[in-house]
């Protein structure tokens, strides 16, 4: 079996590699053929090994990694997760994942307004100009499409620090009406063609508490820099903990409802990718869009480590409303799940790298699968399965 490199400057070392590999085996085995692609440097190295290369995912497809596919609501930029360690969790906003392009019929973004109306005492425009003079920073937050998948090696995750307003004092400036419950963060997103897959319209529906609880915010800036037209700019809604769905770019309009409000469209459509219940027709009966604690390997590193070929795993942990200290991996479904311990404290805003070194019985496939050992905590993606990644190793 022959792999592809992805990073050149490792060629030289696999080659040189493979004569030590060969003679433990007692055959010739280029490792160019085993193992290839260069990893970062900023885990800690194995103690005592020399790293050979990474060991490839099976059924990852082949989908083109930090690049844009496509336009409009069909446009896709999927992070390579690959390359991720603990000096790389702020992704770089040119490989920050991409659901929908900015919409082509957007024609002018200059004195750009957001009106509020609804159950308010009066409709007002507030101007984003005004609002910036409240911009702040915000800290640190991943985001995950709810359609994040195996295709593009689950990379519709990325994370951000990110400058705004607070929702809070974007709604301090409106007088509400006291019947007034929820509020409808809506944003522009028309575009001349249609997708087979995705509904125009973007809004979704949140109580005061929730906001209030997860920090919500008007994005204004991401890494330092004005916010990229492709994730929203001129402003786009950042609700932290939430799925990306539920983070509007492009926001023009807020609305003020009760709870006789019916759930959006486009609620609808992230219906059954939220783990809503059936089909619910109001926004009251939907629950909340958070993203349970969950985990994932990005890659697998081969190292040799006095004469023998070594495996270790690097994942990432992420979601949850709380830190996660009981995480346990397991190689296929028959073994047991045992301790992870290499991994940093959970932040929930964001996401920790972990590792797990791994001496495989004999070459062959793995599926790997993470779990959370602690009933109390609700891990639905984990429970079936949806993070597992099958791994080939050619060689022990």
């Amino acid at each position: 079996m022959r792999l592809v490199t992805r990073r050149g400057f490792l060629q030289k070392s696999l080659k040189t590699s493979a004569v030590a590999l060969a003679g433990w085996h007692g055959r010739r085995l280029l490792l160019a053929d085993a193992l290839a692609g260069a990893v970062p440097g900023a885990l800690k190295p194995v103690p005592g090994g020399i790293l050979l290369g990474t060991a490839p995912f099976v059924g990852a497809g082949d989908f083109p990694l930090d690049t844009l596919v496509g336009s409009g609501l069909a446009a896709r930029l999927v992070t390579d997760l690959s390359t991720l360690d603990r000096a790389t969790l702020v992704t770089p906003n040119y490989k920050f994942f991409i659901r929908t392009s900015y919409p082509d019929r957007l024609r002018s973004t200059a004195s750009w307004k957001i009106l509020v109306r609804g159950l308010v005492q009066q409709r007002v425009e507030l101007s984003l100009n005004e609002l910036m003079r409240e911009e702040q920073p915000m800290h640190t937050h991943l985001m995950e499409c709810a359609g994040n998948s195996s295709i593009g090696g689950f990379g519709l995750i990325s994370t951000a620090r990110w400058s705004g307003i607070p929702i809070s004092k974007v709604l301090d400036r409106v007088r509400i009406k006291p019947q007034a419950t929820r509020v409808i963060i809506s944003g522009f997103d028309e575009h001349s063609t249609r997708d087979a897959i995705s509904l125009p319209g973007a809004s979704w529906i949140f109580t005061f508490e929730q906001l209030e609880a997860a920090g919500a915010f008007l994005a204004t800036g991401m890494n330092a820099l004005p916010l990229p037209k492709d994730h929203g700019y001129p402003v786009r809604f950042i609700m932290p903990g939430w799925y990306a769905c539920t983070c509007i770019k492009w926001v023009n309009q807020i609305l003020l409802v009760d709870d006789a409000a019916p759930a959006t469209g486009h609620m609808k459509e992230y219906a059954s990718r939220t783990f809503q219940q059936s089909d619910p027709k109001l926004a009251k009966d939907f629950t909340p869009a958070t993203i349970d604690p969950a985990a994932m390997p990005v890659r697998v590193e081969g190292w040799r480590v006095d004469g023998k070929l070594v495996y270790r795993i690097v994942g990432v942990l992420w979601g949850g409303s709380k830190p996660t200290r009981s995480l346990t991996i397991r190689f296929n479904p028959d073994t047991d799940y045992v301790p992870l311990r290499d991994y940093d404290q959970q932040t929930n805003a964001t996401w920790t790298v972990w590792s797990h070194t791994w001496l495989p019985a004999k070459p062959g496939r793995y599926e790997i699968q993470l779990q959370v050992n602690d009933p109390a905590v609700r891990t639905r993606h984990l429970d079936n399965g949806y993070y597992v990644r099958t791994v080939q190793i050619p060689v022990i």
